[in-house]
């Protein structure tokens, strides 16, 4: 698998590319601003882009969605359902605006093949309400819902502190280890978490 990651926008939101080597396919997660950066680091890679992936739709997780959009017209841009703008109530600084006919939505236990890759779907709500954490291979993607050290903040729209907890109990729970690699900040594993992280130990207690 190949892996790569470069801080993007303007509060360094992580966008990840994802691939298959022998395949040479790949996909791009959170591509949350600085499209020219984004599209070097798939021209870098050598694969050709087959998707779009979205830990949930906050504005700082999909800035350079457009700019990718107009090179790849057909490119598919998946997300939770919950974390698209309401009909009534848009809101494109918390919601994701509907990309038409690109946009897929996909939710929990939802498996997604890249090349040989499968990429596992959790929702994990909490930070928003569909927050997802996607797993491939020994990787964890994990979007706001998990931190080094932290979590994600529960108080914006959608979000929950209770339900949060849900969700770090639930990943603190999985089998093994996993290179967690957030939405912000530095890459850590889950297992230092589950020693260290102090919002990952209370909720494992509850």
């Amino acid at each position: 698998m190949i892996f790569d990651t470069i801080p993007v926008g303007e509060i360094d939101t992580n966008c990840y590319l994802i691939g298959d080597e022998t395949a040479k396919v790949c996909a791009v997660v959170d591509p949350g601003g600085s499209p020219e950066r984004v599209l070097a680091m798939i021209e870098k890679s050598g694969l050709e882009l087959k998707m779009i992936l979205l830990t949930h739709g906050h504005w700082d997780h999909v800035g350079a969605i457009p700019d990718l959009l107009a090179k790849w017209p057909d490119l598919p841009v998946y997300a939770h359902e919950k974390e698209l703008c309401p009909a009534n109530e848009p809101d494109p600084h918390y919601f994701f605006p509907n990309a038409g006919k690109n946009q897929r939505t996909y939710g929990e236990g939802d498996v997604l093949e890249l090349g040989s890759l499968k990429l596992k779907v959790l929702h994990t709500p909490g930070h928003s309400g569909g927050s997802v954490v996607i797993l491939v291979e020994n990787v964890m993607l994990s979007g706001d819902t998990l931190f080094a050290g932290t979590c994600g903040r529960s108080d914006l729209p959608g979000g929950d502190d209770e339900t949060i907890f849900a969700s770090l109990k639930r990943l603190g729970q999985l089998e093994g280890d996993y290179k967690v690699c957030p939405g912000h900040s530095a890459l850590t594993t889950l297992e230092r978490e589950r020693q260290t992280n102090p919002y990952m130990k209370q909720a494992m207690r509850s």
